[in-house]
């Protein structure tokens, strides 16, 4: 299949990288100020190597990759809210030339998925968007093959910077501020990791699935969510909660009262005390109980992986 992928951070880069292993021609990749275009397909690496280089993945104007030739648009610009304006922009433009939509971009589908629905339904284009709730996780895929029906509850831990943070506080009893520092220099967490540390991310991410879970009934956005961070957690709350042989994650729950995010005891050997930067996500049924999906919710390789394994779900055009 034929891609054209916009946005070329850590996600983009991995999707132009591996596509090619996955049998897909990268048509076009663009950054905020350029692109690279090519209906036979680009030179992937040449135009990572200038994106090092020089910042710029190519010399065409970034919009020319959207009017270009191409099956699927790979949406991995940074997540918006509100409006989730570039990337619902470019869901737009994609979906009205018959062309499908794979988001890594959480926008567009947390804040305005019912319009989103819409333009699919006018298109011959579909829209994906694995990566956007669980990277590497094959959340949605789980949920479509049981039938959202089937699926009475999901909650999980979907916030790897945060579960990176409470899990270094509670094994090294550190305080809040001493730990994210600590992740900051590693790597883990952004300069500004607010969209991180106050479940912003983590509640984007349970929307989503609720949107889906819902099935068109009703639609949730980031408003509608009850969402607190982790900022206020003291190392005491750890301390105690270790006594009594519990710990504290970022949990975020979907159900039929909504969505909610926050910080939450659970056993410290139960399958939500996941480590480091691992997420889970805990789906209830109604006839198989509960299944549990675990793995790496974040990162540029992982995330591609999810947004590869839905183009390889499209059907041709």
């Amino acid at each position: 299949m034929r891609l054209a992928i916009v946005g070329a951070g850590a996600v983009g880069r991995s999707v132009a990288d591996l596509a090619g292993g996955y049998g897909h021609t990268v048509t076009a990749l663009a950054d905020s100020g350029s692109a690279a275009v090519d209906a036979d397909g680009i030179d992937v690496a040449a135009a990572l190597e200038r994106k090092r280089e020089d910042g710029q993945v190519g010399t065409a104007a970034p919009e020319d990759a959207l009017d270009g030739e191409y099956d699927a648009l790979v949406e991995a610009t940074p997540t918006t809210l509100g409006d989730a304006q570039p990337g619902f922009g470019h869901v737009r433009t994609a979906l009205e030339r018959d062309r499908h939509v794979v988001l890594a971009n959480k926008g567009p589908v947390a804040e305005r998925y019912d319009e989103v629905r819409e333009l699919e339904a006018e298109s011959a284009g579909g829209v994906r968007f694995e990566a956007a709730v669980g990277g590497a996780i094959p959340v949605l895929s789980t949920v479509e093959d049981f039938g959202p029906n089937n699926i009475v509850a999901a909650r999980g831990v979907l916030n790897g910077t945060a579960n990176f943070v409470l899990t270094r506080m509670a094994a090294e009893g550190l305080d809040y501020e001493h730990v994210l520092a600590e992740a900051q220099d590693m790597g883990v967490a952004e300069a500004d990791p607010s969209f991180d540390v106050e479940g912003t991310d983590a509640a984007l991410k349970c929307v989503i699935l609720a949107n889906v879970l819902a099935q068109g009934e009703r639609t949730y956005r980031l408003e509608d969510a009850e969402v607190e961070g982790i900022t206020d957690v003291p190392g005491s709350a750890l301390e105690l909660a270790h006594e009594d042989g519990r710990t504290v994650r970022l949990v975020g729950e979907v159900s039929g009262d909504g969505v909610r995010v926050g910080p939450r005891l659970v056993s410290e050997h139960g399958d939500l005390a996941v480590g480091g930067t691992t997420n889970i996500v805990q789906l209830e049924t109604d006839h198989a109980g509960r299944l549990n999906l675990s793995g790496r919710g974040a990162g540029g390789p992982e995330t591609a992986t999810a947004v590869l394994s839905d183009v390889g779900r499209l059907p041709e055009l």
